[in-house]
Order: C-alpha cells, then sequence, then structure tokens
C-alpha cells in the first residue's frame, strides 16, 4: 500500500512539473509573438479626435503607443500638442509618418474625404506606407467594403511579414463616451481575418472585447444591426414605463420588474430612460453626454437604407427612424437618444 501510494505522489508531481513546462513554453511563445506583433505597431495615426476619438486614442498612448493625430478641428489637436503627441495638418500626412491608420468619424462622407478627398489618406497614388487602416466610424457597409477593395489593390512602400498589401478592417464600437474613457468598448471588426489577429492588441488597448464578423463590411454591418435593435428597444421601454406611470405604477418599481423578468433589457437595467431612477446615466443629467440624437438618427437611416438594397421591410425600423429625425428637428439632436422618453412622454419624470 505504501509503495502504490508513493507511485500515485510522485505521478502527481510529475504532471504538475510537465503541466509547469508546457506553460513556460506556452508563455514564451506567447511573449515573442506579442513581440514581433508590436513592432508593427511602432507609429499610430489618429485621425477624429471627437467625443469618442479622443478618449480612444488617450488609452492608446496611455498603453504607450507613439500618436500622430489630426483632426478639423485645430482645438481638438491642440490638446494633444499641448502633451507633446506630435500633430499634422492633414490626413496624408498623418499617413506618410504612420505603420497603422484608425478613423473614428462621423459618418460615411467624412470618412470617404479623409480616405480619397484632397489630401486624403490615398490621394497621392497607390503606394501606402500604413500596412493596416482601421476605421471604427459607424457608417454603411457598402462605403466599407469598397474602401477595403480600393486598399486591397494598392502596395505597400515596405513589406511587412505576412503582408504582401495593404489591409483594412472595419471595426466599429459599442459603450459610448463612458466606455470610451474606460476602455471598456467592444469592437465589431471585419476584413481579413489575419489582420484581424494581428490587430487585436490596439483593440485591447481601447476595449474589453473584441468580436471577429467575416468579411470587410461585416463589422459595420453589425453595428447598425445593434443599433437598430438599441433603438427599438429604448422606444418600447420608454413607452413600457411611460404606460406604467400613467397606470399607477412607479417608474422605479416596474423597473424591478422588468430587470427579475423577461423584459430585461440594457435600456432598463443599464440605461435606464426615467429621470430619477438610475445614477450615472444620461437620463440622470438632463440627458447630456451620451450618444447624441442625430447620431442614432443617422444609424437608423443606414439601416433602412440598408434594408431596401436586401430587399426588406422593416416597419419598426422606419418608424424608429421618423421618432428620432423628429427629435432631432425639435432641437434635441445633440441630448442623448434616451430623451425620446421625456419628448414622447413629458411629466413622467420618477418621483
Amino acid at each position: 500500500m505504501a509503495i502504490s501510494r508513493l507511485r500515485f505522489l510522485l505521478h502527481q508531481q510529475l504532471q504538475k512539473y510537465t503541466s509547469s513546462l508546457r506553460h513556460l513554453s506556452y508563455s514564451n511563445r506567447s511573449f515573442c509573438s506579442a513581440s514581433n506583433l508590436r513592432s508593427h505597431f511602432q507609429r499610430i495615426g489618429f485621425i477624429g479626435l471627437g467625443n469618442m476619438g479622443s478618449r480612444m486614442a488617450n488609452n492608446l498612448i496611455e498603453d504607450g503607443y507613439n500618436l500622430t493625430v489630426h483632426d478639423v478641428d485645430h482645438n481638438a489637436m491642440k490638446i494633444f500638442s499641448e502633451r507633446g503627441i506630435l500633430t499634422k495638418e492633414s490626413p496624408f500626412e498623418v499617413a506618410d509618418s504612420s505603420d497603422v491608420l484608425i478613423t473614428m468619424l462621423p459618418s460615411s462622407n467624412h470618412v470617404l474625404d479623409v480616405y480619397t478627398g484632397r489630401n486624403g489618406l490615398l490621394s497621392h497614388g497607390n503606394t501606402l506606407g500604413p500596412w493596416l487602416f482601421i476605421d471604427s466610424s459607424t457608417i454603411d457597409p457598402q462605403t466599407s467594403r469598397k474602401l477595403s477593395a480600393t486598399i486591397a489593390d494598392c502596395s505597400l512602400k515596405r513589406k511587412r511579414d505576412g503582408f504582401e498589401v495593404p489591409a483594412m478592417l472595419d471595426a466599429p464600437v459599442s459603450g459610448g463616451v463612458l466606455a470610451a474613457q474606460a476602455g471598456t468598448l467592444t469592437f465589431m471588426v471585419g476584413g481579413l481575418e489575419e489582420a484581424y489577429v494581428a490587430a487585436k492588441p490596439l483593440f485591447l488597448s481601447m476595449g474589453k472585447s473584441t468580436i471577429y464578423c467575416g468579411g470587410a463590411g461585416n463589422g459595420s454591418a453589425a453595428k447598425i444591426c445593434n443599433n437598430l435593435a438599441m433603438a427599438v428597444s429604448m422606444l418600447g421601454v420608454s413607452e413600457a414605463l411611460a404606460l406604467g406611470q400613467k397606470l399607477g405604477i412607479a417608474a422605479s418599481t416596474l423597473t424591478k420588474i422588468f430587470n427579475s423578468s423577461s423584459a430585461r433589457c440594457w435600456s432598463s437595467d443599464t440605461y435606464n430612460p426615467v429621470p430619477g431612477v438610475m445614477d450615472g446615466v444620461p437620463a440622470s443629467r438632463n440627458y447630456d453626454g451620451g450618444f447624441a440624437s442625430k447620431l442614432m438618427a443617422k444609424d437608423l437611416n443606414l439601416a433602412a437604407e440598408s434594408a431596401k438594397e436586401v430587399g426588406l421591410e422593416f416597419p419598426l425600423t422606419s418608424q424608429a427612424e421618423k421618432i428620432f429625425t423628429q427629435l432631432c428637428n425639435d432641437g434635441h439632436g445633440m441630448k442623448d437618444f434616451s430623451c425620446v422618453f421625456r419628448h414622447y412622454y413629458p411629466g413622467n419624470d420618477e418621483l
């Protein structure tokens, strides 16, 4: 019995030792891989220093990346230049001094102008400096796919390991300004999978998770689908909470019911639209900050147009687009989109 017990203990120790060696070997391989990848990101260009882009750029800087930035707003660039960050006067100048180029812009037209306009990223021929272009703007999938194809037809000034031609990833984000500030964004990424794998360290410097969605344009498609669901959800929750209050149920009580039953969703448990129900959300500060209603109207328009292109009719999408467009026309375009609650159901604040 003693001999058998001794053999068992020795076998256990051998297993632990072997496991440790395997872990060490894996760690060394991972370290080497990470070191090689980091060499591809020595110079990062960032274009678009608005509410989202400025915070994403900050997180890259804090993580040790060397950035060069540009924005049409010189005051936005000044904030960075005063911190010793290199700024450039045009997108092309940024590209000329970058290995990787990231854009975070308001619309498809802005993206096209930065890429193909005068002094744009692609304005000086089809031999490019950056080996990777990442667009985190929320735009239509068709524009993402066209730009990706255009970049794939270009050549590189300097070849990179595993990349003979430049690549593009469409990588819109979810989480809003607070997540951009905290570095907890979620990236929805479309494009060449090898480029996605290589770029993952960059994404994780700005966010908490990344999801590979498939080929070019699929990241953009995922984002507009996400925002479509978010808009319709916010309208449904707003209507239900307004109705409940009119029927005599406090919004806080109804929210507790939602969040412990089948109605639970992000619009009820994380981003509640009723003032007084939840701290730290736009509804608690007169709907300032957050995700602007004009951007939601834009994204719903992208969803509606994409639905038409593939022959689908979506009545909820169409109605939501009308509601948020009217919200903007009534002067609430800069307010967070959850202000749809107060606009359409006034007098229903939580008491």
